[in-house]
């Protein structure tokens, strides 16, 4: 791994790490960059009930929910690993499409622990595609066992982010 080609954000916030992203991705799209991966958007329901979590795969334009209803009173994780694993398979398909740089919603406890977009992360790399993720606060330490010391840490500032991407792609 390069240092240069994984960067990653952690901003402050409820929904930050997922708006800074969509923001950028935004931005890169409407340049013509050719995008693998997923931004997450959290649709809120009423005040008992957990949000909805959704990803907006970034080549394609297909929304997968990755979250299931477990009921109000519930604790458990929420996440639905079938729906993040379709995500990661249609942004595999861009990596192998040309994608020139991939935007990972999350590096978070299914990564941490091996799956997830973690592989993924790795073939982008070893395909010299850069990579940016956020990175749950929870899964710091997992992440940096995985990066090895090889990521960036960037600001939670758009315009310093896309700063790191246009970087990356020149």
């Amino acid at each position: 791994m390069n240092l240069a080609m994984l960067g990653y954000v952690m901003a402050e916030g409820r929904g930050a790490s997922d708006a800074l992203l969509r923001e950028v991705a935004k931005a890169l799209r409407a340049e013509g960059v050719k995008l693998a991966g997923a931004v997450q958007v959290n649709l809120e329901t009423a005040p008992e009930n957990h949000c909805h979590m959704d990803l907006h795969v970034l080549a394609g334009g297909e929304v997968v929910r990755i979250s299931q209803d477990l009921g109000a009173l519930s604790e458990g994780c929420r996440l639905d690993p079938d729906g993040l694993e379709q995500v990661v398979g249609l942004a595999n398909a861009a990596l192998e499409g040309g994608a020139q740089l991939m935007i990972i919603n999350k590096f978070g406890k299914q990564e941490a622990d091996g799956r997830g977009f973690r592989p993924l992360i790795g073939e982008a790399l070893a395909r010299d595609v850069p990579v940016l993720a956020a990175v749950a606060r929870g899964s710091l330490a997992g992440f940096e066992s995985f990066a090895d010391g090889m990521a960036e840490a960037l600001p939670a500032d758009v315009q310093a982010v896309l700063g790191w991407c246009h970087k990356q792609l020149a």
